[in-house]
């Protein structure tokens, strides 16, 4: 076996799901391989094999990357029983192994995207500071701390038009200008990693495979507003990421990126990190302070705002992971740049969570603008089992769901507000026709109810009546009334409630009552739930005409309502049924129905 002086390089997936799916076994394999019988030997100086963060399409899991003087090939599913013959057929052999390899639909999923936040995501070593440095990384930092002035900074921030990727889309520059306006004196950096949205996995993503662009993008921050300490608030039940952001950032203050007097300039700044306790409430910005100061994370009034009174009532601004991850990039390439992509008021790209029912699921990067459509059909692959397209969750709990004749809509911070929605923190649930909206709507107010602090009567009260509305709808009980109390409840949680929580959890309801008004006449009226998701709502019925009498039914009854001889019709008490649908699953001669 000869080597040739090929420079080979192994990137084995190894985010979160990379590692459910045996990453590390993977990884491990490879290590064992060329190992045996003098590869390693022969490659060792020429072959680097290392862990990457998340590379999006994390249904195809493990994926790895064997790159031979710069041509790729990417391998998915891979098994470390697999990793023998990947070594020895392409690596020493330089045959790909073919049938291994990603599929067109691989291809699909990432031509459309354009990589800002995630570029360096499944490229890098999260975890080897040498990695992010070799590609450009804190040169915005030493850039901006050694060329310009805070001023021109923000001045760029404002230009290239970045608004808050946390949800509420407010102009980053904007914030940063109003810190450094305050009087001097301590002030605080804060990046809010706080993700709760059910479905979410943004920016969880981004600090599990890129962890010092939002070091660096905290250290820019500072530089331009005047501050001295950061902290990242992230959820406890992220081990990886913040396994991963500790390591980042001993590995910057050994490199005098952090600390005292940074890279000789006379400024000093350090981040802590906070862990969270998974407080959805907490991704608010006055209850994410509250929480940093030992307090029980609750909301207050504003004004004042943070950035005039935040943590320990001094100056501080608050951006989410995705908001801070772009700053370097910016500040490296430009603000026109950045402002060249998306659309005239909401700029750049945005990082989605793609999930649901539809066939691509993943982390994606898009640019503003670009239509739903586009997002679930091209990207996404379209809908699974070939069901139909009903609506897209957007926004999380606090989003709205729009239906299928706007799939056309483009994505924008204006153009969801409009139809119902908000872009939010990136989530996208994709919605088939099994899915009942109104159930849907009961979902995310059952997460919503449960998840509000208490503090102000709306919210603690008002979404609490909303589920029990929802939920009376769903068994079969809801009255033609319910549907204007449930608008007016809804208008009065948002206008009436202290915080985003409380003035966002209505939007499911109001939503779905906007573009599905009828499925809910149906559930009041008829009795009948249209999805037949709603369990009281639903009646099975065995048709004899089309049983064979297989006697497969009878056997998962877990409750015995189904009698009958072998080969003749069975028969299904429907006052004993608990509606399981065991029966209806398993049946091969379609003889049970749910109506």
């Amino acid at each position: 076996m000869e080597n040739n002086g090929e420079k080979i390089e192994i990137k084995v997936c190894m985010g979160t799901g990379g590692i459910a799916a045996g990453g590390q076994e993977v990884l491990d394999a490879f290590e064992q391989q060329l190992g045996q019988a003098g590869i390693a030997a022969s490659l060792d100086k020429n072959c680097t094999r290392h862990k990457v963060g998340c590379r999006g399409f994390c249904s195809r899991d493990v994926l790895v990357d064997v790159i031979i003087d710069e041509h790729r090939t990417t391998y998915q599913y891979i098994k470390p029983d697999m990793v023998a013959r990947i070594v020895e057929e392409h690596i020493v052999g330089g045959a790909p192994v073919a049938e291994w390899e990603v599929k067109e639909d691989y291809r699909s999923f990432h031509d459309r995207q354009v990589k800002v936040v995630l570029s360096d995501c499944g490229e890098i070593d999260p975890e080897d500071i040498d990695a992010y440095m070799d590609g450009g990384g804190y040169g915005s930092a030493r850039k901006a701390l050694t060329t310009m002035t805070p001023e021109e900074i923000i001045e760029i921030v404002k230009k290239s038009g970045l608004r808050g990727r946390g949800g509420a889309g407010f102009p980053t520059g904007v914030k940063w200008e109003a810190a450094r306006k305050q009087p001097p004196g301590l002030k605080y950096i804060i990046c809010n990693a706080d993700e709760g949205d059910p479905g979410a996995f943004m920016d969880r993503s981004v600090i599990e495979g890129n962890p010092h662009a939002v070091l660096e993008g905290m250290l820019v921050a500072a530089y331009a507003v005047g501050a001295e300490e950061g902290y990242v608030y992230i959820r406890a039940e992220y081990p990886l990421a913040v396994e991963r952001l500790k390591i980042a950032i001993g590995q910057a203050r050994e490199r005098n990126l952090l600390g005292r007097n940074i890279m000789g300039t006379g400024l000093n700044f350090d981040v802590k990190v906070k862990l969270g306790a998974g407080a959805f409430v907490c991704g608010e910005e006055t209850a994410l302070i509250a929480s940093i100061e030992g307090q029980r994370g609750m909301p207050r009034a504003k004004p004042p705002f943070p950035v005039a009174s935040g943590l320990w009532g001094r100056p501080t601004v608050i951006n989410n992971v995705e908001t801070l991850a772009n700053i370097p990039y910016i500040i490296r390439r430009g603000a026109d740049w950045f402002a060249s992509l998306g659309t005239e008021r909401s700029k750049g790209t945005k990082v989605f969570a793609l999930t649901g029912k539809v066939k691509n699921t993943g982390l994606i990067e898009v640019p503003m603008g670009m239509s739903i459509k586009d997002i679930i059909f091209s990207i996404g692959g379209g809908i699974e089992g070939g069901k139909k397209f009903k609506a897209v969750q957007m926004g999380g709990p606090s989003g709205g769901c729009i239906p299928e004749h706007l799939v056309g809509a483009r994505i924008c911070y204006e153009n969801l507000m409009k139809l119902g929605a908000i872009v939010g923190s990136g989530g996208m649930i994709v919605l088939d026709e099994d899915d009942c909206m109104v159930n849907v709507a009961k979902y995310f107010l059952n997460f919503t109810q449960m998840e509000s602090c208490g503090k102000c009567v709306p919210c603690r009260v008002g979404t609490k009546r909303l589920y029990e509305i929802l939920d009376r709808i769903t068994s079969g009980e809801g009255k033609e009334s319910d549907l204007a109390l449930l608008e007016k409840l809804s208008k009065d949680v948002k206008s009436a409630s202290l915080c985003g929580l409380g003035q966002t959890a209505p939007n499911p309801v109001l939503s779905t009552l906007q573009y599905f008004r009828h499925e809910y006449e149906a559930h009041i009226l008829e009795k009948k739930c249209p999805a037949k998701a709603c369990k009281a709502l639903i009646t099975y019925r065995i048709h004899e005409e089309f049983c064979r009498g297989c006697g497969a039914c009878m056997r998962v009854c877990p409750v015995g309502a189904i009698s009958g001889r072998k080969k003749t019709p069975h028969t299904l008490n429907a006052a004993i049924c608990i509606k399981c649908g065991s029966c209806f699953d398993i049946c091969k001669f379609k003889a049970v129905s749910k109506e």
